[in-house]
């Protein structure tokens, strides 16, 4: 902003002494805008044609017969958009216009340069925006943001005050706002901010909101705001994590939500924020399947009475269903490569696979949840196999554990559910290979303890077990190697 229009300012501020604070500032700066003007032919239709349906009164806008001001209007980029013009014309673009002293007067600018004080006052220094009388008319010359169109057609609607039919889209709103904030047209102003309120914004067109917000009053800008700016509880995470429950907790012919909240998961921009909401999840899930375990094989809960058939029952379906919510979590961290520590807590589930083990040695849960074994193993499967294939780097003592607690687990299901389905037999084929692969990686007196358990995987012909000859294969070659020292 010129000095020149400075001083116009500091007399609108003392002028007018309704000017809340925000409009004094919207004057100090103008934000970076689309840039545009019209042609030749287009402003000098505009210069000469007046504005078939605004009307003041007597006075029709840029009617040069009545007129008592001659505004020079001229486009005055901001220093953002003075290395985006395409040619220095569009910088020298300007437009006569014929008006109405008594009709700029409703903007508070116009209101102030056409004082008794600023006329007396101007003086030299104000020569370029007040000039010297010519036939009784008054000349101005004004600079705007960002096209000379939208400073017309906010000159017009000093006349017409029809904003609800010249602002009609946002992006009118958001050509004409800093228009009216450089003029302090405060009902200007007001039209705009409310159909920006009030309508959707495009991604471009939501950049220049936000640009406009900080010369808007904390009134002004308090719904804008709303709309862009997260509150205490409305933070990204809080969202994700929330459709992500609203997903896992939806009814299976519900899949397609599934796969929606999983695009989401795969477009997020903050690995680590979908990380830790993952996690979240998981460990909520966990919890329940461990006390709905823990509660089944307890003691107290093992009685012939209704009541406790009934509790039986409940923990059971709570175990199932929240052991399928692990499982497409786990599927979604696998995917994103976020599952460290999940393959961490999985390895940590001592007393789980124990009263897992117990439970399936029942017979209880074979007619109530025949799908819980197979459940549990595919999450085990798939973490144990982003292990074994590296997409998860697991330190020595939790690719240890994880098999240890495990194994156990998979040979109480072979030996205990039937009849095996082929699907059961190849989950459980896989999971006896990753393992093996597994117990490759750990030292030599780990793998000798877990291999002999894994001896029950030779329950089939000799040439169906040939992961588990290898596997012994290898264990006794590198028996052989000289032992050496550190």
């Amino acid at each position: 902003m010129t000095k020149k229009r400075q001083r116009v300012v500091n007399t609108a501020a003392e002028a007018a002494t309704t000017t809340s604070t925000a409009s004094s500032r919207r004057l100090s700066s103008t934000a970076a805008m689309i840039n545009s003007s019209l042609s030749d032919k287009t402003l000098t239709q505009a210069s000469q044609k007046p504005c078939p349906h605004s009307s003041t009164g007597a006075a029709a806008f840029n009617d040069s017969t009545s007129a008592d001001v001659v505004l020079r209007l001229f486009v005055e980029p901001s220093p953002l958009d003075l290395d985006e013009l395409e040619s220095p014309s569009e910088t020298e673009s300007e437009v006569f216009l014929y008006l109405h002293s008594h009709v700029l007067r409703r903007s508070k600018y116009f209101a102030a340069l056409l004082s008794d004080r600023w006329q007396k006052d101007r003086g030299a220094d104000g020569h370029d925006i007040v000039g010297e009388s010519d036939e009784e008319l008054i000349r101005i010359n004004l600079g705007v943001p960002p096209t000379i169109e939208s400073g017309i057609t906010v000159l017009e609607l000093l006349y017409s005050g029809d904003f609800f039919n010249t602002i009609n889209s946002a992006s009118m709103a958001l050509d004409l706002l800093p228009v009216a904030l450089e003029l302090l047209f405060e009902e200007c102003v007001r039209s705009c901010v409310r159909f920006l309120e009030a309508v959707p914004w495009t991604e471009e067109e939501e950049k220049r909101v936000m640009s406009m917000i900080p010369l808007l009053g904390g009134e002004e800008s308090k719904e804008l705001l709303a709309r862009v700016s997260p509150g205490g509880n409305d933070s990204s995470e809080e969202m994700l994590y929330s459709l992500i429950v609203a997903a896992i907790h939806s009814p299976p012919n519900m899949a397609l939500v599934k796969a929606f909240v999983a695009k989401l998961l795969r477009d997020f921009s903050s690995k680590e924020s979908a990380k830790r909401v993952l996690e979240r999840a998981f460990d909520a899930s966990l919890k329940v399947v461990k006390e709905s375990m823990e509660e089944y094989s307890s003691p107290t809960f093992r009685g012939d009475n209704n009541e406790t058939e009934a509790m039986q029952r409940l923990n059971l379906h709570t175990a199932m269903t929240n052991g399928r919510q692990l499982l497409w979590l786990v599927e979604r961290m696998i995917e994103l490569k976020v599952a460290d520590t999940a393959v961490k807590e999985w390895s940590e589930q001592a007393s789980l696979t124990s009263d897992l083990q117990r439970a399936f040695r029942d017979d209880a849960w074979r007619n109530l949840v025949p799908g819980l074994p197979v459940v549990v193993l595919r999450s085990t499967c798939k973490l144990a196999n982003a292990v074994a294939t590296g997409s998860i780097l697991a330190a020595t003592q939790v690719r240890k554990k994880l098999v240890k607690d495990w194994l156990p687990v998979l040979i109480v299901c072979k030996d205990n559910v039937s009849p095996l389905s082929h699907n059961n037999k190849t989950l459980y084929l896989e999971l006896e290979e990753i393992f093996l692969r597994i117990i490759s990686t750990l030292p030599m007196s780990d793998a000798q303890e877990l291999l002999q358990q894994c001896l029950s995987f030779s329950n089939r012909n000799v040439e169906d077990c040939s992961h588990l000859v290898t596997a012994f294969n290898t264990w006794f070659r590198r028996a052989a190697h000289p032992r050496q020292e550190n």
